[in-house]
């Protein structure tokens, strides 16, 4: 296990006060805080080498880019790719389930296909989807969810079929906390000729990952949710997928040469990373890995397991709270989404704020999978490596006295 109160000395923001209490933050799907080393990474670049990558001989040049592919090389082993040449840069997980759409799917899909989701997914792996199937003539088909949140492997057989050319997945979802049998469903998918798209924005932070385990054609997360900066995305493909796939943008850095009338693509990754790109976040998100590698990911795996269980086990305690998600802690990861009878999230998440606790509260940009669960939000509360038992323990503290205070007023 993983010394929780030696790593909170790491993160300068937990010293601050919220409302005159001490700062409990427990919105971590949404978005992790960052260790001092990330933060001092980017002071250090914009101090010491602040300089345009690839394009430059002065020595300025020559570190920012050593410095910026070499995380391209520690996210290579952080999710056991084969060649980091496969690692491209986008802005977040978002950026980069477009790219796929637009560049793969505009390519490959054709009408009549099936795209094969879940009924879990993040807007961000269902619009691009959506949008493309409108255009190409496709179909989307939906995964359907068990009672308690996971994913029906036998409807899931029926459905990916003949017509599937993609399956789209979550890698966890980030209501329900549910962890999605990737490489089952990556079997069903390649048994049919198609391939699997993993939205590992929740998962990879959380769940040691490999690529080839995983079984997937595609991989995309967001880095600010594993310490790192905003504005950092990774896609990782297979490269025979990248190769064949047009850029898309265009631009500085992904040409090899241009002529008036015509020019010649780049090799990857560039292909895909047109114009100067967020060298400083990149570079900080290096230190973001090299931490939570030293801390280990099966430590930080059991540590969320210990801190689930418990707060469902807690959250059990209170008569009005609906939990959604399955309930066995090992199949899901630190994410409870939850509500009360009469009390609309937006107001738990209000009164829990006045106690110094940060939560969500909304649809999570799951509308969807809301209309599913007949809720228009829930609360959320996600756990990550600075959070601890006796912060859950005032977290449900607060939820009660919001029970208490709130449980008569009607849902607006």
């Amino acid at each position: 296990m993983i010394d929780v109160q030696e790593i909170r000395k790491d993160f300068p923001i937990l010293e601050r006060q919220v409302n005159g209490k001490q700062l409990i933050y427990l919105d971590n799907a949404a978005t992790s805080q960052k260790p001092r080393c990330v933060i001092q990474a980017l002071q250090s670049y914009y101090e010491g080498y602040n300089a345009n990558i690839h394009r430059g001989i002065h020595t300025l040049s020559e570190e920012a880019t050593s410095a910026y592919e070499g995380v391209r090389e520690k996210v290579r082993e952080f999710i056991d790719a084969p060649e980091s040449r496969c690692v491209i840069f986008t802005r977040n997980a978002t950026e980069a389930l477009n790219l796929i759409a637009y560049s793969w799917g505009r390519t490959n899909i054709l009408p009549g296909d099936e795209i094969v989701l879940s009924a879990m997914e993040h807007h961000s792996n269902l619009v691009p989807w959506q949008l493309l199937a409108a255009e190409r003539g496709a179909k989307l088909v939906y995964l359907e969810l068990t009672p308690d949140g996971l994913i029906d492997l036998e409807q899931a057989a029926a459905v990916i079929g003949p017509r599937t050319k993609v399956v789209a997945v979550t890698m966890m979802s980030n209501v329900l906390g549910t962890i999605t049998p990737v490489r089952e469903l990556g079997n069903l998918a390649h048994a049919r000729g198609a391939l699997l798209i993993v939205d590992g924005a929740q998962g990879v932070p959380h769940l040691k990952t490999s690529v080839s385990e995983l079984g997937c054609d595609f991989l995309v997360f967001s880095c600010h949710k594993m310490l790192g900066p905003t504005g950092v995305g990774i896609l990782w493909g297979r490269a025979e997928l990248l190769e064949a796939m047009p850029p898309f943008l265009s631009g500085g850095d992904m040409i090899s040469a241009v002529w008036r009338d015509r020019v010649r693509f780049n090799e990857l990754p560039y292909k895909f990373e047109a114009g100067t790109p967020n060298i400083a976040d990149v570079i900080a998100t290096g230190s973001a890995i090299d931490y939570l590698q030293k801390l280990g990911m099966d430590n930080i795996r059991a540590h969320e397991i210990d801190l689930t269980g418990y707060a469902l086990g807690r959250l059990s305690e209170i008569p009005d709270a609906t939990v959604y998600g399955p309930g066995d802690a090992t199949c899901r990861g630190g994410v409870i989404s939850f509500n009360f009878a009469d009390v609309h999230p937006h107001d738990i998440g209000q009164i829990l704020n006045d106690a110094g606790i940060a939560i969500r509260a909304g649809h999570h940009c799951c509308q969807p999978l809301m209309r599913d669960l007949k809720v228009t939000g829930t609360a959320r509360a996600s756990f990550y490596i600075y959070n601890t038992k006796e912060e859950i323990d005032l977290f449900l503290d607060a939820l009660q006295e919001a029970d208490r205070v709130m449980g008569h007023v009607a849902c607006r």
